[in-house]
């Protein structure tokens, strides 16, 4: 019996270890709270401008289609960090997955375990936005991955500067107030006022202080998530009467089941065209702020003289709308919520832009496997490292994503994006063509040429459901190590 369970136990890893004497890899990851790809200048946005992430970019793979495992913060940052589908963990709201998962390793746990100093700075598991800023708590993190971990506190929608209040005050005579709702606030003060400033800054002092050592350094910035605040110079780019809308399309609800309009609309928020053009010079000048402040570490590795032999990723935990069908924020299942920017940069790879399938649980996998960690048989992410290589290179058909409360599915292939609502599709179904309507305008599902393509959609995601439900929980942490 112990012959057996010493198989089982190195069996259960599959190694992806070099030769002993090849350095080791860095691991710098970078996560924008709220951020959808369409606000990046390197994805194509011309009005705001990000050009240290751009820079990024310049130098990594971005990958064009990679999608949350959960539109919102708590079921998306649970799954990407313990390896796991919101599911399987029966994680659907803000708490930590730690109790789900018991003994086996985090993604910054298993560095730590393999002697990597890991780090956190600021919001990397779910931490309230603005509540929990304004504490400086540790909301729902996990302190088994981290050798050491900061909080990054600001004051938010309270700093000193001209603000608006723009959701549920039509008439514009209520005062800004707290909570996750849209303010824009035009802050006074230099960048270090607020939390992204504090955050950068921490995190070039741990690059430098452990430039000697293997690194897993989390720094999590927390816009553009609201309220829309940022030193009032971020500001100047956006003049809020000049900021482009997305078209309105009449009767763009019509063929939109119930479950499929989206928490936070124009309407239920109260906010006309000029509080909707306010709301994404908000939002772009939030950006722009954390663009700067991905600027400013970046320098700091390059400035370490680490930069050679460190994996640097920077990504967001879902995507937002902007006014797109006049929905706003996140949750949604259509494209601009669920899926996020992900670029990967390891030194001496190429790069490129990787239009292939692709998922924030993959990311576990992948840098374990690019660090030459063992990479657990139990991770339901997929390895995508061979992409870094050969940007046509695919490991889906499909990205899986979720949105718990409208207890909505997503599938999305290249040519097909299917979104149903409730295990059964009892209420409701989208399906779109993603080839000829790429702003998911049409919903297909009720049209009869189009009714076997919906039908084979509902079954994989049966499929799906039990094949990440499946999952066995029930594995031991020695058999992991």
């Amino acid at each position: 019996m112990k012959l057996i369970a010493l198989i089982a136990s190195v069996c259960f890893w599959l190694p992806t270890f070099g030769s002993s004497d090849e350095p080791r890899y860095n691991v710098l990851f970078i996560i924008a709270d709220d951020l959808t790809d369409t606000a990046l200048s390197c994805y194509g946005n011309q009005v705001c401008q990000t050009p240290h992430i751009d820079a990024v970019a310049q130098q990594g793979m971005r990958f064009t289609r990679t999608y949350c495992q959960g539109t919102y913060c708590g079921p998306s940052r649970a799954s990407f960090m313990s390896g796991y589908y919101p599911h399987a963990l029966k994680m659907l709201g803000y708490k930590s997955p730690r109790p789900m998962i018991g003994d086996r390793a985090m993604w910054a746990e298993h560095f730590r375990n393999h002697d990597y100093f890991t780090a956190r700075v600021s919001k990397i598991f779910h931490m309230g936005v603005p509540g929990g800023i304004e504490a400086g708590t540790d909301g729902a993190d996990d302190p088994r991955c981290w050798t050491e971990r900061y909080n990054s506190q600001g004051p938010e929608w309270k700093a000193a500067g001209r603000g608006w209040r723009l959701e549920g005050n039509p008439d514009g005579k209520l005062p800004v107030k707290g909570g996750n709702t849209f303010v824009v606030v035009e802050a006074e003060g230099d960048d270090l006022v607020h939390s992204d400033g504090r955050t950068a800054e921490k995190a070039c002092e741990l690059i430098k202080a452990h430039k000697d050592e293997p690194f897993f350094i989390g720094v999590g910035f927390v816009r553009p998530h609201v309220p829309f605040v940022a030193p009032k110079k971020y500001y100047a780019p956006f003049e809020y009467e000049k900021m482009v809308l997305p078209p309105k399309v009449p009767g763009d609800w019509d063929d939109i089941p119930k479950a499929g309009i989206n928490y936070k609309t124009s309407k239920n928020m109260k906010m006309d065209l000029a509080k909707q053009r306010k709301a994404v010079g908000g939002y772009y000048a939030s950006v722009a702020y954390m663009d700067a402040q991905v600027g400013k570490v970046m320098r700091a590795l390059e400035e370490s003289g680490v930069a050679d032999r460190t994996i640097v990723i920077f990504t967001s935990d879902h995507g937002y709308h902007l006014g797109e069908h006049d929905f706003w924020a996140k949750v949604s299942l259509h494209d601009e919520s669920a899926r996020v920017p992900l670029i990967i940069k390891v030194p001496g790879k190429p790069a490129g832009v990787c239009h292939s399938m692709t998922e924030l649980i993959d990311l576990y996998p992948t840098v374990s496997s690019l660090c030459r960690l063992p990479v657990s048989q139990r991770l339901q992410g997929k390895d995508i490292s061979p992409m870094l290589d050969d940007p046509s290179h695919s490991v889906r058909t499909a990205a899986f994503s979720v949105a718990p409360m409208q207890k909505g599915f997503l599938l999305r292939s290249d040519d097909w994006a299917y979104i149903q609502y409730g295990e059964d599709g009892k209420q409701g179904a989208e399906l779109f063509d993603m080839k000829n309507d790429p702003s998911q305008i049409t919903n297909l599902v009720d049209d009869p040429e189009y009714r076997e393509v919906a039908r084979s959609f509902k079954t994989a995601v049966s499929e799906k459901l039990k094949s990440v439900r499946d999952n066995d929980l029930g594995l031991s942490y020695q058999a992991e190590r």
